[in-house]
């Protein structure tokens, strides 16, 4: 195969297993590509700071695309990248702290992710916790009349806690005594 500026010119006869072996390398070079200009930029910009513009200029690259690809180069030094990953995995992952982003590397390593699949799994999960706290956060609101929630701030006060621990306790003493009873004697109706 012969590759130009603008094209790759492919031998006729090609087989299959060699066009596939073709496809692969050239993927790789995409993916490569991402980060080379990106450790390209990082350097020109430590190095060349008072040049590095009209070097970027010279090369005809969009500098949007290679400010992107910088950050993503710098949120993840050399040794910390997984060749098993594309560079767009990369991407996915380069907004959030190091700890996370090495469990989520791991992860779509290991379960062979793609890169919308590695999305996905990171929305999921997001979106899990926020029903979670969601939860958590429906779990205190509760209708009372006044005179109920201040008698309850006095027990909790006289208790030496606050109020949330408080109800909390109380509240699990409860659902204890009345599953107990339940286990002592299944014929007890639960509520």
């Amino acid at each position: 195969m012969l590759t130009t500026n603008v094209g790759l010119h492919i031998p006729t006869g090609l087989t299959f297993e060699e066009w596939e072996r073709a496809g692969r390398q050239l993927s790789g070079l995409v993916n490569s590509s991402s980060w080379w200009l990106g450790d390209w930029l990082i350097f020109g910009k430590d190095q060349y700071a008072d040049r590095y513009e009209r070097g970027i200029r010279a090369a005809g690259l969009q500098y949007q695309t290679l400010r992107n690809y910088a950050w993503v180069a710098r949120r993840f030094e050399l040794h910390r990248r997984r060749p098993a990953l594309s560079f767009q995995h990369h991407a996915e992952l380069a907004s959030l702290p190091v700890d996370d982003q090495e469990t989520w590397l791991d992860r779509a390593e290991r379960t062979k992710w793609n890169t919308k699949q590695l999305r996905n799994a990171i929305r999921a999960e997001r979106e899990g916790a926020a029903q979670q706290t969601n939860a958590v956060a429906t779990t205190h609101r509760l209708a009372l009349p006044d005179h109920r929630l201040q008698w309850w701030h006095k027990a909790a006060a006289l208790a030496g806690t606050e109020l949330g621990e408080w109800v909390t306790a109380t509240l699990d003493a409860a659902a204890e005594q009345v599953l107990k009873e339940k286990e002592a004697d299944p014929q007890v109706p639960l509520a």
